[in-house]
């Protein structure tokens, strides 16, 4: 069964809001048994709306959309939809209630343009929506099945969770779909495929690897397809244990979850503790960690000591230290990870210190030249980057390298 999302909307396409609804929708339709053909965004044009929804039902057996179904002249969805399916409007008792208890619960006056909100194609059942005044609308047209939804995302959650989703799986006898995810750190895609080549070739056809890189890590997930669950998901993990036997030395996670909270979680069940020593990423590693709830269990706090000064004052950095190498330094990285480890009473902490850019550079230190070291009282790893020059990116692929090189470390001695 495959389904196809259409988000409408010009502030879409311009970029002034982000489309997280399809990432959302296309979550809950996998895990239904429902794979998604196609995401696409079109503008509030009648013309290009009709054109996607004529492509969308060569492709795919449930077209779901989101967004025009508002009470401005801009919000033109409904009427495009019922001139594609050729029929008329009908007011729907149900939705009109729906509207007038609304306004009435904030005391609001009810304006004949709210009232509209109850207009909807004729050929449409109509989904109640609670937390709003636009009705979902479902179409059953030519063994297709067609869902408008609006495009707040708490409204069309609502609406996929109580309604959609439970009446296609009422609707359709749907497969079961199985996906796991092994998350890979400080080695590439392609050496990776190059490791597990003959693992990669003797998958059964119903279930596919596929590579996701992003700066510094590489997810590698499973994804099975099949009508037996209990069969499926053995099949599936067995095929992953295979694949993390081989390449266990940069294994973070079993799971899709965070390189950081991989980590957190690692240092959480044997009750380690974790502080930053950072200067080029000013404090990026220590929102990636607090990010997550229950990271207080294990990450204690830090210091971003951008300048000489405070790296002197509060980690402890040596004058002589910065004067003979320079605040980007082996020897001034190392001396940051011992402040953090001594003044901060962790059991591990992470120091970083580099040349973010565009400036700055030398030619001996040219942009994206990074220090890190990790460690703890009876050991410690440092190393040497050269990014590129890309400041943001180079921030980025900092932080990942040095939860790598935490990773490696927590690694090595627990073997």
């Amino acid at each position: 069964m495959l389904a196809e999302i259409i988000t409408i909307g010009d502030e879409i396409l311009i970029g002034q809001i982000v489309d997280t609804n399809s990432a959302w929708m296309a979550q809950q339709l996998n895990a239904a048994g429902i794979r998604v053909k196609q995401i696409s965004s079109v503008s509030d044009q009648k013309a290009h709306i009709i054109t996607a929804l004529n492509e969308a039902q060569q492709r795919a057996d449930i077209i779901l959309i989101t967004g025009g179904l508002g009470p401005t002249k801009d919000d033109i969805t409904k009427t495009t939809l019922a001139e594609y399916f050729g029929v008329g409007m009908r007011r729907d008792d149900d939705a009109l209630e729906n509207v007038k208890q609304i306004f009435a619960r904030y005391n609001r006056p009810l304006l004949e343009v709210n009232l509209h909100q109850a207009d909807v194609p004729a050929n449409c059942e109509v989904i109640s929506n609670k937390n709003g005044t636009a009705p979902g609308m479902w179409f059953h047209e030519n063994s297709k099945v067609f869902v408008s939804m609006p495009g707040v995302p708490f409204e069309m959650k609502y609406i996929m969770d109580e309604a959609v989703i439970p009446k296609l799986k009422a609707m359709f006898q749907l497969p079961y779909i199985y996906h796991k995810t092994i998350l890979t750190v400080g080695e590439g895609e392609s050496f990776l495929a190059e490791r597990i080549a003959d693992i990669e070739d003797a998958l059964p056809a119903h279930i596919k690897l596929a590579y996701l890189p992003k700066l510094g890590s590489v997810r590698l997930r499973l994804s099975g397809y099949g009508d037996n669950e209990a069969q499926l998901t053995k099949e599936v993990n067995d095929q992953a244990n295979r694949i993390i036997e081989r390449v266990s030395n940069v294994i973070a996670a079993d799971d899709d979850i965070a390189l950081e909270k991989a980590i957190l979680d690692k240092m959480a069940a044997q009750q380690l503790t974790l502080s930053v020593a950072e200067s080029c990423t000013g404090g990026y590693l220590s929102h990636l960690f607090t990010q997550h709830a229950g990271s207080s269990q294990v990450f204690l706090g830090g210091t971003v000591s951008y300048s000489d000064e405070l790296k002197k004052s509060i980690l402890g950095v040596q004058e002589e230290t910065l004067w003979q190498h320079g605040a980007v330094s082996r020897e001034t990285v190392n001396e940051m990870l011992n402040g953090a480890l001594l003044n901060f009473k962790s059991d591990y902490a992470i120091a970083v210190t580099g040349i973010a850019g565009p400036g700055g550079g030398t030619p001996e230190k040219p942009v994206g030249t990074v220090w890190i070291a990790v460690g703890n009282a009876t050991g410690k790893l440092i190393k040497t980057y050269s990014f590129g020059n890309k400041r943001t990116q180079n921030i980025e692929r900092t932080a990942t390298a040095a939860l790598g090189m935490l990773n490696t470390l927590l690694a090595d001695v627990n073997k």
